[in-house]
């Protein structure tokens, strides 16, 4: 089927394209498997289209609760000068499916990020009625990107001046664990946090996954690089008819596009940082 709706689907897809049933493909399903595997991990990573923008709020636990008020927990013993360094607790799990957070709405009402005459807001209003002359209303002289670039510095300032405090947090996606910063005593039994995330799409939920055409030929160029590394072994044997396999042929030209499609992944797919802009 042309237009692959499921992991079967793809799969016959991609085995069509290197001449299945014309040709016999030299490769294990569990190898074909391990291809569409690699190839729907990197499109969740670096691909736009394979993450979703949503809300996830989670409400505070007793074990919650317990973990962020416990003692620290011993990190490292071995240090040069034989000190032990030690770690907070104040993490909260979040999904496995999460790759990314960009804020965190919630703990207790003092918790503002957003304030209508703080000093983000307002450096938006004074702007935008300005241009690169000082003369009137002009979009054209507002700078979105240096807008962007200090609208972060200037919510920390409102936090501090609607909270007391900086309030600040850290997401590693391999370690599944939201680290918040704040004072353990502002956590309370039942108190709601919010996070605006990036989450990978479920391909059998969303089944158009399949049908992407970067996951098609990136997933095809997977299983044909493993093809041509199984036939590298027998590089140059002899076949009944005069045919000679050509293994390393098969791999090199899979590399190759392999590298082709990566670095239009780079320049196409992925967005750009945005604080890395200017």
């Amino acid at each position: 089927m042309a237009q692959p709706s499921s992991r079967s689907e793809l799969r016959d897809y991609c085995l069509r394209q290197l001449g299945f049933p014309v040709l016999e493909i030299n490769i294990d399903d569990d190898q074909v498997d391990d291809a569409i595997d690699d190839a729907l991990q990197y499109y969740r990573e670096r691909h736009y289209d394979g993450v979703e923008r949503m809300y996830l709020k989670h409400q505070f636990t007793d074990d919650d609760i317990t973990r962020f008020t416990s003692e620290d927990e011993t990190v490292s013993t071995a240090a040069p000068d034989a000190a032990t360094w030690e770690n907070r607790k104040n993490y909260l799990e979040v999904p496995d499916h999460i790759f990314g957070i960009s804020k965190v709405y919630g703990i207790s009402s003092n918790f503002v990020r957003n304030n209508m005459f703080g000093m983000s807001n307002q450096y938006y209003l004074m702007d935008l009625f300005s241009n690169a002359s000082g003369t009137g209303l002009a979009f054209g002289g507002f700078d979105m990107v240096n807008y962007y670039m200090i609208k972060q510095h200037f919510e920390n300032i409102d936090m501090i001046i609607n909270t007391g405090s900086l309030i600040s947090y850290r997401f590693n996606c391999r370690q599944d664990r939201l680290y918040i910063d704040i004072d353990p005593k502002r956590v309370m039994k039942d108190e709601w946090v919010l996070i605006d995330c990036f989450r990978a799409l479920d391909p059998e939920t969303f089944t158009q996954v399949y049908n992407d055409p970067f996951i098609k030929k990136y997933s095809t160029a997977l299983i044909k690089r493993q093809w041509g590394q199984n036939l590298i072994k027998f590089n140059g044997i002899q076949l009944p008819g005069g045919v000679s396999m050509n293994g390393r042929q098969l791999y090199d030209d899979a590399e190759k596009e392999i590298a082709a499609l990566m670095e239009k992944s780079s320049s196409t797919y992925e967005l750009p940082p945005m604080d890395m802009i200017g």
